[in-house]
């Protein structure tokens, strides 16, 4: 487990296989960490599918309309949904796509992420500069790893739950 330096910007995600610890950057991309939390503490969360998973790139997840359906067949509309709050404007920085990296998914409007986002597997150059960053996981990337890839998986793996450390 990671010292939890500011447990208000710090995310504690219950996948499977353990506890993914992630530290929020408020100060690169303030709207996108206040989103994230304001999601996490309503438990929008929650049960909510890996919808697109692409070995030696991303597992991306967050889609709190599509993402928590039982049904799997209902998950071909998973990454097509939001919440039903505003979408959140780019925040781009100079905060590289690196390894662990948590950035906000969107379509081609760079203006229009709302609650998806992705953890890299490894570090995505290529996205510098077009996604926003907002986070880094600080432990438990092993569990991130073990997550079943596919778009979408079979069987997804799914977030139990997504909690701010300082609820916690």
């Amino acid at each position: 487990m990671a010292e939890i330096k500011d447990p208000e910007n710090t995310i504690l995600l219950e996948l499977t296989g353990g506890t993914v610890t992630i530290q929020l950057l408020p100060d690169v991309a303030p709207k996108h960490v206040e989103r994230m939390k304001e999601l996490a503490r309503a438990g929008k969360y929650d049960n909510v599918a890996f919808h697109r998973v692409i070995e030696g790139f991303m597992a991306q997840t967050g889609d709190v309309a599509n993402g928590n359906m039982e049904d799997n067949f209902n998950l071909r509309a998973a990454g097509t949904g939001g919440s039903d709050l505003p979408n959140v404007p780019a925040e781009f920085s100079k905060v590289p796509h690196a390894r662990g990296s948590i950035g906000a998914a969107r379509s081609a409007n760079p203006d229009s992420a709302n609650s998806q986002f992705f953890i890299n597997f490894k570090d995505n150059d290529f996205l510098n500069g077009q996604y926003t960053v907002y986070g880094q996981v600080i432990s438990g990337m092993e569990h991130v790893d073990a997550i079943t890839r596919g778009e979408p998986p079979a069987n997804p793996d799914r977030m139990i739950s997504m909690k701010v450390a300082a609820d916690a």
